[in-house]
């Protein structure tokens, strides 16, 4: 018994000790490893991914009305039983019992033109009619090739504009993919400085409640030895509550930060997680107007621009047409023939012609189509002006960002610079307090000038790998590496 107890507590132990072990465990992230994660199994990624497919199978849906079409239709059977009326061999009508069964068997080849707006067909079929008295009397009908055009003559051609928009369009979902990848970025380098933040923030608190615990007791003694006035003995105790709940509150954040950032990573396990901060920035400067010119060869919205002025061109050309003379020429030509039996229905097929000629021509609408016509080139001016207003201000978003992003390196610089200083003199003011050279006000102030600069360090780096990152979102392009941005869309595509 004693053995059994032995190894049961042994077991217990061993659990309790894995367990701790297991919630000891750190994830240690770079920033880069957080951006890398991001863009490979965040929610956002895969979303941007299924966007994508999307846009993909409907440029293929495009593509495939500009290539020929192959179908098939079938009536297997179609029996009829019905009493029906009839002309009898003396011009009476009369009323028969009739019974008949025919089947249909069709094979058509379509070919959109995208020049004319036009389709060309071709097809062969076959028909078998068996008519059911006393005995069955079975025909078949056969039409071995039939070759046709439909021509609308004036009428908007749809092909003819989509085949200019549609490769716009796929254009423009594969660098929105390659710019959703840098909004992820930049979810990433915010979620990663924000838990960078509340992870310097816990230390601050735990290092500011240990100092404050000190110069609590010290004060104590001093106060006991009439060395300080009770005001500063309470101003220190206040200090010492402030920081312990201060402490609190920076645990909970830093927790809460942690879930933020696993749940966008889509991490599933509650491991805690350690952030190791860039200790370097690159040192670059970018050009404007090369910033300028790779966002005009890589940004989504320059295509999106391009688009939306053929969109409206194309609305005008379709008001344009509904609003005047319309004709469509159908031309047919085939060959057919008829027999008791497969083989003789094939035989010397006859010839077979058909042409029809139709117009369409608006005579009173009460100026609907001439209203459609005016507002669909008010249409386009309003888009014309808009674009020019996009574009400028699409240039002006580049400069400052650029601007702001050139600046940026000098301040990560300055508040590091600064953060030394203020470390440096909190420890002098504390050494100073310890021996009664200076004030709790004073010592208050340095504390609060050492915490600011340690928060004001992080955050400038926090802006410069925003800004940058932003940067390339606008130009889709690694200033670092200097390569445009791009991916391997024919991994992404769900085939």
């Amino acid at each position: 018994m004693n053995r059994i107890y032995k190894l049961f507590i042994i077991t217990i132990l061993s659990f309790i000790l894995t367990n701790l072990n297991a919630q000891d465990t750190l994830h240690v992230f770079t920033l880069d490893d957080v951006i890398q994660i991001a863009t490979e199994q965040s929610l956002d990624a895969l979303i941007a991914k299924n966007s994508f497919n999307a846009s993909y199978w409907q440029y293929r849906s495009h593509r495939a009305l500009l290539l020929p079409s192959l179908n098939m239709s079938a009536t297997i059977p179609d029996f009829n039983r019905a009493i029906s009326q009839i002309t009898m061999p003396d011009g009476s009508l009369g009323f028969v019992n009739q019974t008949n069964m025919s089947n249909y068997l069709n094979f058509n080849i379509n070919q959109n033109i995208a020049l004319t707006g036009g389709q060309l067909y071709v097809n062969t079929n076959v028909q078998r009619l068996d008519v059911m008295t006393d005995s069955v009397l079975t025909s078949y009908l056969t039409n071995p090739i039939n070759i046709g055009l439909r021509q609308p003559v004036f009428a908007y051609n749809s092909l003819k504009w989509e085949k200019k928009i549609e490769p716009l369009k796929f254009e423009e979902a594969k660098k929105s993919y390659v710019r959703t990848l840098e909004d992820i970025n930049i979810k990433a380098v915010n979620r990663f400085f924000d838990l960078a933040l509340a992870q310097i923030n816990l230390v601050i608190s735990e290092t500011n409640y240990k100092n404050n615990d000190t110069l609590y007791n010290i004060s104590q003694g001093r106060y006991n030895m009439g060395k300080i006035a009770q005001n500063d003995l309470l101003q220190m105790e206040l200090n010492l509550l402030n920081s312990k709940s201060a402490l609190n509150e920076a645990r909970f954040n830093l927790r809460d930060k942690e879930f933020g950032l696993r749940s966008f990573l889509g991490i599933k396990d509650d491991e805690n997680i350690e952030l190791v901060i860039p200790d370097s920035i690159p040192g670059m400067e970018i050009s404007v107007q090369k910033a300028i010119d790779e966002a005009k060869k890589n940004n989504p919205e320059i295509v999106r621009m391009s688009r939306e002025l053929i969109e409206a061109e194309s609305n005008v050309a379709r008001a344009r047409a509904e609003n005047r003379f319309n004709a469509n020429i159908v031309a047919n030509y085939g060959l057919t023939q008829s027999a008791s039996n497969i083989p003789d229905a094939y035989k010397d097929p006859r010839n077979a012609q058909t042409v029809s000629f139709g117009i369409e021509i608006p005579i009173l609408d009460w100026g609907l189509g001439k209203g459609k016509y005016k507002m669909a080139k008010s249409n386009q001016e309003v888009v014309k002006n808009q674009i020019e207003q996009q574009g400028i201000d699409f240039e002006q978003n580049i400069f400052l960002e650029v601007a702001q992003f050139n600046m940026q390196a000098e301040q990560v610089v300055i508040s590091l610079k600064a953060n030394e200083v203020a470390q440096n003199s909190y420890e002098v003011s504390k050494n100073r307090f310890y021996i009664g050279k200076i004030t709790v006000t004073d010592l208050n102030l340095a504390l609060k000038e050492k915490d600011g600069a340690k928060r004001t360090y992080l955050s400038s780096l926090w802006q410069f790998w925003s800004y940058y990152y932003n940067i390339r979102r606008l130009t889709l392009f690694d200033f670092e590496k200097e390569k445009q941005l791009t991916e391997s869309f024919d991994d992404l595509i769900n085939k």
